[in-house]
This record gives structure tokens, C-alpha cells and sequence, in this order.
């Protein structure tokens, strides 16, 4: 008895040879890239982590920059932060800052280049639809209506549709295009929710175009009503 259990084990034991003879390297270089993947995504992990902390801390210089009103000093750190995380959510959020505190201190072609940068190298949609619209402001400032309503054409992220519309009627409305304002506010107008106190402002707009948005509303409503009785 004792015999026939040592055949069978001997008979597994040449099974498990054989079939590490065939398989082994396989199965060695899969745990190898399974191991070397596991290790590698967590070195990635606190090498991503590692580099949040280190932008975050250049953020907060960015903004003591800003707080100071030193311009080179603005300057200086926005150029480090760019060099150094520009992928990260905080060189977005400090192009926004700095390009906002460049306007404040009337230097506009440095706010410019600011919002340009964050328009064009944003990772983030929503910075990036914040810039454009700030750069179409900007340069309706300057009377480049072309460019501006470049800025604010093309797609935007759910959320900023309808400003710009508004932001494109407000070019459109500055070259005296009444008619093609008048169509950009109304689709601001009804894209808004009714409780937004942007709402309002649009509205004021449409109403020194002579359109009352919230009387055309109601005549609608009545006439839906009027149609359902009948």
C-alpha cells in the first residue's frame, strides 16, 4: 500500500515537473510583469501625490504673489508653477489668479497671455471654458471682436453653454448686430435656470433690445394652454 501511495506521488511529482518544464518561464515572467505593474502603480500613485503637494505649495505662493501686488514677483512664480506642474489643476487655477491680478494692475497683454495659456493647455474643461470666456471679455475690451467671438465659439461644457451665448451676444450687441445678439441672449435666456440671478442681467439686456423674454414666456404658456383645452 505504502508503495502504490509512493508511485502516485512520484507520478505527480514528474506530472509537476514536466509541467513546470513547459509552462515555468510563462508563468514566471507573468508574475514578473504582474509585480513589476503592482509596483509600478504604486510608485506612480506617491509620485502623483508627491507632485500634488508640491504644486499645491506653489499655488499659495502664487497667490501671496498676487496679495503682495509685486509684478514680478507675480510673474516669477507663475512662470515656475508652469515650467515645473503645468498639468496639474493648480497651474490652471493660478494662470486664472495672476491673469485676473495682471488686469487689476492695467497690465492687459500680460492677462492675456495668462488666459491664453490656461485656454489652450487646460486639462481641465471647466478652467478652460472659464478662460475663454474671460478672454472674450477681454478682447471685446479691446474692440478685436473677431477674435473674441472666436474665443466663444465652437463647444462648451454643460454649465457654460449659456454664458456663452450671452458673452457672444454681448460682442455682437458692441458691433450694433442687433439681430444676431437678440438670438444669442434668448438661448442664454432659456438655457438659465430661472432662479440664477444671471438670469436677470440677460433679461436687461434682451429688454434694451425691446424684447420682454419673460412676457413672451407667459404668452406661450397661455397659448400651450389654450391649445391643450381645445
Amino acid at each position: 500500500m505504502a508503495k502504490h501511495l509512493d508511485l502516485e506521488e512520484q507520478e505527480q511529482l514528474d506530472e509537476l515537473k514536466h509541467f513546470w518544464k513547459q509552462y515555468g518561464d510563462m508563468i514566471t515572467w507573468a508574475l514578473i510583469v504582474v509585480l513589476g505593474a503592482f509596483a509600478a502603480w504604486n510608485g506612480y500613485q506617491y509620485w502623483q501625490r508627491n507632485k500634488a503637494a508640491q504644486a499645491a505649495v506653489m499655488y499659495e505662493e502664487v497667490e501671496r504673489s498676487v496679495q503682495s501686488g509685486d509684478v514680478a514677483r507675480i510673474d516669477r512664480s507663475l512662470a515656475d508653477m508652469k515650467e515645473r506642474f503645468s498639468g496639474t489643476a493648480y497651474a490652471q487655477q493660478a494662470g486664472l489668479l495672476a491673469a485676473r491680478a495682471y488686469y487689476d494692475k492695467g497690465n492687459v497683454d500680460a492677462s492675456r497671455a495668462a488666459l491664453t495659456w490656461v485656454a489652450e493647455k487646460a486639462s481641465d474643461e471647466g478652467y478652460q471654458a472659464v478662460a475663454r470666456l474671460r478672454l472674450a471679455g477681454l478682447l471685446l475690451e479691446k474692440k478685436a471682436y473677431d477674435e473674441a467671438l472666436q474665443q466663444v465659439s465652437g463647444s462648451f461644457p454643460k454649465g457654460f453653454t449659456a454664458l456663452a451665448a450671452d458673452r457672444r451676444g454681448d460682442i455682437f450687441a458692441a458691433q450694433g448686430k442687433k439681430a444676431e445678439a437678440k438670438a444669442e441672449y434668448e438661448k442664454a435666456y432659456k438655457e438659465l435656470d430661472e432662479r440664477a440671478e444671471y438670469r436677470r442681467l440677460v433679461e436687461v439686456k434682451l429688454n434694451a433690445l425691446g424684447v420682454d423674454p419673460a412676457a413672451q414666456a407667459k404668452s406661450a404658456t397661455a397659448a400651450s394652454t389654450t391649445e391643450v383645452k381645445k
